[in-house]
This record gives C-alpha cells, structure tokens and sequence, in this order.
C-alpha cells in the first residue's frame, strides 16, 4: 500500500477508536475496521452495502460495472505475482495455509 492509503487507514482508526470511546458500551467493539456507523454500531457492515457503493463509484468512474469486491482480491494477487513476491508472502496477506489454493486460484492468470 502506498503512503496515502496507510494515512488514510490511520485517520479511519483514529476517527472510530474516538466513536467507541464516546458510545463505550453501547458500542460493540471487535475492532472490525469497516463497521456500521449509528444504529449498531460496531457491528461489521454488511456485504451488501460494499456492493452498492463499489457499483456506485464504478459507475462515477467510468469502470467495468461487473467487477464485484473480490475481483481487487484477483488483482491485488496478480500484481503480487508480477512484482515476484514471495509465494509464502502472497499466501499470508490471502490467510492461505496450502500453496495450492493460491497457485491454482489466483496465479494461473500470471
């Protein structure tokens, strides 16, 4: 990740670590990064919500309106094996524990 989205990350954090702090119990904290704001908060947001905004923004962009969430996972994992990452690298940021899986699901398009 370059240093823009890192930066990004961090201001995310911070700004959701001073929400719990406020909501204390009323926030259910299993530390998800992208969780629901207001009613519930805390809890994981659900897929369908990524789905509607990735279209949306696919959309403002002029993109390929089919791609769905896991179609960055096959690029983020592309660009790995293009950049010679280590094959035990790519498999743990995938929580791969069997090489097979990742050769035969994701590097075959490399």
């Amino acid at each position: 990740m370059d240093e823009e989205v890192i930066n990004a990350l961090k201001k995310h954090k911070k700004d959701q670590d001073q929400v719990i702090e406020r909501l204390g119990d009323d926030c259910y904290n299993e530390d998800f990064i992208f969780a629901k704001m207001g009613r519930q908060y805390g809890y994981p947001i659900v897929i369908k919500t990524v789905q509607n905004r990735m279209a949306r923004l696919l959309r403002i962009a002029g993109l390929y309106l089919k791609l769905k969430p896991h179609s960055l996972r096959h690029t983020h994992t592309s660009l790995l094996a293009e950049a010679k990452v280590a094959l035990e690298q790519t498999m743990d940021r995938l929580g791969h524990s069997d090489d097979q899986i990742t050769k035969n699901v994701y590097l075959h398009i490399t």
